[in-house]
């Protein structure tokens, strides 16, 4: 079985004691929980924000002491560490709770692995196998996001024993594979995500697709109408959106991958969202073009606009990504209501701007 990596991380066991933590990914409409089968992730991709979260950026003793890390950002895709006891921990814990979180966004769904990935190799895909069998088990609503779905199809028994519990789901930022090669590093092709999620839906199961980070390098109509309906084929329930996020050191990490990699049209594109305005302007046209494109194609999109997105906007922009914010998710899944309300209508200094 390939494993989609080309380097291979220093590894070591976690000894991170929490099992699920409440999620404030409701507000996405994608889980009330996270369960994360590893600290770290092989894939390294640069525009990742969880180095930057607690569980990387408090822990830098622990990270020091079990693989040798200096920096968790700047190593990040050079190690990780696993939780092999996840299942068995999972299963205690699952048989002695008694309440269980469902917002409106978040359904009760638990989230495998949105630190880190599910089916990155085949030692983070056995311990996801058997926690999603488990999670199954005692009727918990699953989601599940990796970039190698084409690997989870190796372990489609788990899956057809969560049936009804379960989707899995992609991220696909572009179609252009040298783009993906510089800023995600060691992920798999994003032609074997497509085809491998597409195994999944034509075996029945709920699925969808992140498509996230889109880069400025889009910069037409066109290209993004052809993303869209290439990610289609994959007969996805639902296709989330998100635009690059360009504050953190992630994204200087990102700016820096394109030029390492020697991709001069996508290190510019990047360094030119560097000013704020230029940020805004390419955010919106994005989400106007894959709202637009949605629309025309009968596409299940979502938008998730960024909170900064929102804080900058004002009058009909800010009223238009706020709809959008608290809008319900097209998405069937663990019973997940349908959109009471059309897509909101984009405003007319948004619209010009995706001419």
């Amino acid at each position: 079985m390939s494993d989609g990596q080309s380097n291979r991380p220093r590894t070591a066991e976690d000894p991170t004691k929490a099992i699920l933590s409440k999620s404030g990914l409701n507000e996405k409409y994608l889980c009330d929980y996270v369960l994360n089968v590893a600290s770290g992730c092989s894939h390294g991709c640069s525009f990742c924000y969880v180095p930057s979260t607690p569980n990387i950026r408090t822990r830098g003793e622990m990270l020091k002491e079990q693989v040798d890390v200096d920096d968790g950002q700047e190593e990040w895709g050079d190690y990780v560490l696993y939780r092999d006891d996840i299942p068995e921990r999972l299963e205690s814990k699952l048989s002695r709770k008694r309440t269980w979180r469902e917002t409106e966004g978040g359904q009760g769904i638990v989230g495998i692995s949105f630190h880190t990935d599910a089916f990155m190799d085949p030692r983070a895909a056995d311990i996801s196998s058997k926690t999603i069998q488990i999670l199954g088990d005692y009727e918990k609503y699953t989601r599940v996001l990796t970039r190698n779905p084409k690997l989870a199809n190796h372990y489609q028994h788990s899956f057809e024993q969560a049936r009804g519990y379960v989707t899995i789901g992609t991220s696909v930022p572009t179609l252009d594979e040298d783009a993906v090669s510089a800023i995600e590093q060691n992920a798999p092709p994003v032609e074997s995500r497509l085809d491998g999620l597409k195994e999944f839906a034509d075996a029945g199961f709920p699925t969808f697709i992140s498509l996230s980070p889109t880069y400025p390098s889009i910069d037409s109509r066109d290209q993004m109408e052809t993303l869209l309906k290439k990610v289609a084929t994959a007969d996805p329930d639902v296709i989330f959106h998100e635009p690059i996020n360009q504050r953190g050191a992630n994204f200087q990490m990102t700016v820096d991958a394109a030029w390492n990699h020697s991709h001069d049209e996508l290190g510019s594109q990047l360094a030119k969202i560097r000013d704020r305005d230029a940020w805004r302007r390419y955010s919106l046209k994005h989400h106007a073009w894959v709202q637009e494109l949605g629309d025309k194609h009968d596409l299940p999109v979502h938008l998730w606009p960024d909170s900064r997105l929102m804080s900058i906007a004002d009058g009909a922009v800010e009223a238009w990504l706020r709809k959008w914010y608290d809008r319900q998710s097209p998405e069937p899944f663990a019973e997940r209501p349908t959109p009471s309300t059309p897509m909101p209508k984009i405003p007319d200094e948004v619209g010009s701007l995706s001419l």
